[in-house]
């Protein structure tokens, strides 16, 4: 124990690519303060639309090899950000990506055709064992997830934040599994989250940059489902300085991210506003705000 970083973060997501969209900034900036940084993802994302035309052919309904091809793009993107500790779940293949389905309302679903092995079935308590090893193995002061509704409402995102959250309780009993180490509790659970008024003004700034495509559909002064009220938030990582990092970690996700679009060409000043800046709800632990009134370290205590 007297080997690990004095500052230690867990960040559990369901695919990869879902850790640098919502978390990459985050991840550097922890990453170049030399704390431990962990990341487990959940599944394969084996269900995943390829976005380059000559690699469709490693679809789930066709050649099934998006996995692997993911795994790849994981690793480099964790080389980019500067992660050496990622993990799989259970290891690599033991879950696999749920797929989904759009609900009518706008937000994801669950699909009708499920993999035997998807993790949404997945056995919650068994699923939480898996991770309350690593929890007790990195023993991280932090951890964040998503909230209830895994953001905007995919299967594997929600089953990572139920996961995640028993995970965390369950590691912190004396008596549980206690062949798989030491009781661990975690002081501060975070959700990631998108702040209401920063997503407004960053899809106007999008819009008067000439984009019309990006973020397609998105009225900046329409409903957003995926947007957190300003009010519920609690921390805001500024991750400026690592934003390069976070836009090569996305471009490493060649198969998810459209690398040639407009949203890429854009200035820094809008893509610091969308991608630099990571907001946070608290579900455990006590805030320590800053000036403005919100925490700038997930780390900090009162």
């Amino acid at each position: 124990m007297s080997d690990l970083p004095a500052r230690r973060l867990l960040l559990v997501h369901a695919h990869p690519d879902d850790e640098t969209i919502g978390t990459g900034a985050t991840m550097a900036k922890y990453a170049a303060e030399r704390a431990g940084v962990t990341l487990v993802t959940c599944t394969g994302g084996e269900r995943g639309e390829v976005l380059v035309p000559e690699l469709a052919h490693l679809a789930h309904d066709q050649d099934d090899t998006l996995a692997e091809h993911r795994r790849g793009e994981l690793a480099e993107a964790m080389r980019l950000l500067g992660v050496a500790d990622h993990r799989f779940l259970g290891g690599f293949g033991r879950y696999s990506d749920s797929g989904m389905a759009w609900h009518e309302d706008g937000h994801a679903t669950v699909g009708e055709d499920l993999p035997a092995n998807a993790f949404w079935n997945a056995d919650l308590t068994e699923a939480a064992t898996l991770l309350v090893e690593v929890i007790r193995e990195v023993r991280p002061q932090v951890l964040t997830t998503y909230d209830q509704f895994g953001n905007y409402g995919h299967p594997d995102h929600i089953q990572a934040h139920r996961v995640a959250m028993y995970a965390a309780q369950l590691a912190a009993v004396p008596s549980y599994r206690r062949d798989l180490g030491e009781p661990w509790e975690i002081a501060k659970i975070y959700w990631q989250a998108m702040s209401e008024s920063r997503w407004r003004r960053s899809l106007r700034a999008i819009r008067d940059a000439g984009d019309t495509t990006s973020f397609q559909g998105l009225d900046p002064d329409g409903p957003l489902p995926m947007a957190t009220p300003d009010a519920d938030l609690v921390a805001e990582i500024d991750g400026s300085a690592y934003a390069d990092q976070k836009v090569a970690a996305l471009l490493a996700h060649r198969t998810q991210i459209e690398v040639d679009g407009p949203f890429f060409a854009l200035s820094n000043h809008v893509g610091n506003e969308v991608l630099a800046i990571e907001s946070y709800r608290i579900a455990k632990g006590t805030p320590a705000p800053g000036p403005n009134g919100l925490e700038d370290d997930l780390f900090a205590t009162p």
